[in-house]
């Protein structure tokens, strides 16, 4: 027997474009074996499953000594948590690695939107400044409150606290409240939509999303794609919003009905979109090409150098743990 063979094995579940930059570190800690080889499934006791790749309950079946799952994505809408939980598979997933930078992408997306900084940066390289003259103002982040009211038809009691614009957050986990922290110093004004009310924060709360859409001027998305959010973000709730409302989606493609949304936006019902996260990635519809108010990113909102350094030490801590009968370090709630 080899000094490898003694190692914890581990069963690598990826698919490509995406592979383990830290491997290294983890083969000499662990015995890595890829989740397709059958001599060892069987026997494997946890599986580290690299971005995306897809664990049905036919992925598990084949696995039937599996215990734990230690995920590298912060949704988890790849894996199928019903049968986790049926088998009582624990599951891991990025925890907070991703909530600040995820945070910080979507304020970057919705000042880029209001303020028009990717159309007026084509403008410029278009050469078109000095053949047109200046390109068409933009708006701010934080909007007197009289203002509001000029451009959004709205009771005039949502507008006796702060000027700043009005942003419904739909998921206030982790990143949705790195989001709203990010706002309040904006001066905006915040409410959410989640599965449950949260005692812990004194925004207000919205069971019915088409209500937060009527009482915002801005949609932020970031909750996990699950059956029940699948298409929560429709024609119904963008009408809700208004023609001055702004969409940005930092969670799930899946979560918004792309083609209402396209249509939405070309037909000008909505005032604009960041979009970071598509329904069939990599495609992203044509129509979307030709907007000036839409910003697009290629599904990047988390990912940077830091977030990455945190999600291996992430993923060597929930190793770790699970051969050592500690505690995970990023457990999920299956109940």
């Amino acid at each position: 027997m080899t000094a490898m063979d003694e190692l914890p094995l581990v069963l690598v579940h990826v698919l490509p474009p995406f592979e383990i930059p830290f491997k290294g570190r983890l083969q000499s800690r662990f015995q890595l074996i890829d989740s397709s080889d059958s001599t060892f499934s069987p026997h494997a006791s946890v599986l580290l499953c690299v971005g995306p790749a897809p664990v049905s309950s036919d992925t598990l079946r084949h696995l039937p000594s599996l215990q734990c799952i230690v995920g590298s994505s912060a949704g988890v809408d790849h894996i199928d948590l019903e049968e986790c939980r049926r088998r009582g598979i624990t599951v891991t997933n990025a925890g907070s690695s991703f909530c600040e930078d995820g945070a910080d992408f979507a304020i970057g997306l919705l000042i880029d939107v209001l303020r028009r900084i990717s159309a007026a940066d084509r403008y410029v390289r278009a050469g078109l400044w000095p053949m047109k003259g200046d390109y068409p103002l933009g708006s701010k982040v934080m909007m007197p409150s009289t203002q509001c009211v000029l451009l959004r038809a709205r009771p005039i009691g949502s507008f006796v606290s702060h000027g700043g614009k009005r942003v419904g957050i739909v998921g206030l986990g982790k990143i949705g409240s790195e989001i709203a922290k990010r706002l309040v110093a904006f001066g905006c004004r915040i409410a959410y939509n989640s599965r449950n009310k949260k005692s812990s924060v004194s925004f207000p709360y919205y069971a019915n999303i088409c209500n937060l859409a009527a009482n915002s001027d801005i949609l932020i998305i970031c909750c996990a794609l699950t059956k029940e959010t699948h298409h929560l973000i429709d024609k119904d709730v963008m009408t809700a919003l208004g023609k001055e409302g702004v969409i940005i989606n930092v969670g799930r493609g899946g979560l918004i009905n792309e083609k209402e949304l396209v249509q939405c936006l070309v037909q000008g019902q909505i005032r604009g979109a960041g979009l970071d996260v598509f329904e069939n990635e990599p495609d992203v519809p044509k129509e979307l090409f030709e907007l000036e108010n839409v910003v697009l990113s290629p599904h990047k909102a988390i990912a940077t150098l830091e977030s990455l350094a945190s999600l291996q030490e992430l993923i060597v801590g929930n190793l770790e743990a699970f051969f050592s009968n500690k505690p995970l370090l990023s457990p999920i709630n299956l109940d």
